[in-house]
């Protein structure tokens, strides 16, 4: 397995690229379409879903020209079934970046954890709230891999103060779900470069393990 990261938009938003077997998930499109699409061209991948870690604008700036460029499709938390369609939701009408819309998510994953199969991917998906109500960490076991999102960073957590955030939500959620994996694992964050669950355990000073 291959992990392309891609810091895109106008917040460095990690995009992810998780390619296997000529064929690739798309981790939250953050903007610039046409560099995901030049990414995924030069890779000589077939797309096969995308995985949105949550609905906040920064995350899906380039969603639907991605989603209509290859026709797959787009898994989401029920939580924010809404959000997409919404800007003042999504958060795109308060920073004043411009208004995103985008068309509903093809898939809404269940409050509970959930497994999905797609194409040669296995992945199992964990509820993460806190950072926003239908946060998700999408983990590859079998590549020892996590993508969790904006919960939680290399040496922070995601800001709770926004529509639908709870600090103590997240704190349960990292703990819960991020720190009962091995500590091998490595975490690819919605920003910032990736860290390990052994390091964050040890030294993250917002939620020590």
């Amino acid at each position: 397995m291959n992990v392309e990261q891609m810091p895109l938009g106008p917040l460095s938003t990690n995009c992810y690229l998780v390619v296997q077997d000529k064929e690739v998930v798309i981790i939250d499109p953050s903007g610039d379409a046409e560099q995901i699409i030049n990414q995924i061209e030069q890779l000589a991948v077939a797309p096969v879903a995308i995985l949105l870690t949550h609905a906040h604008f920064d995350h899906i700036g380039a969603l639907d020209v991605v989603r209509d460029h290859y026709h797959v499709p787009v898994y989401l938390h029920t939580a924010e079934k809404d959000w997409l369609e919404d800007p003042e939701l999504n958060g795109s009408s308060l920073f004043g970046m411009g208004e995103i819309i985008a068309k509903a998510a093809d898939h809404l994953i269940n409050n509970g954890d959930a497994e999905l199969q797609i194409g040669s991917f296995s992945i199992e998906v964990c509820h993460t709230p806190g950072h926003s109500p239908g946060g998700v960490a999408y983990i590859f076991h079998h590549n020892r891999l996590v993508f969790g999102g904006d919960s939680l960073f290399a040496g922070g957590i995601g800001r709770t103060d926004l529509m639908g955030g709870s600090f103590e939500q997240l704190e349960q959620s990292i703990k819960e779900k991020f720190y009962r994996l091995p500590d091998d694992y490595i975490v690819y964050p919605g920003h910032g470069p990736e860290t390990t669950i052994k390091l964050e355990k040890e030294s993250n000073p917002f939620v020590q393990g």
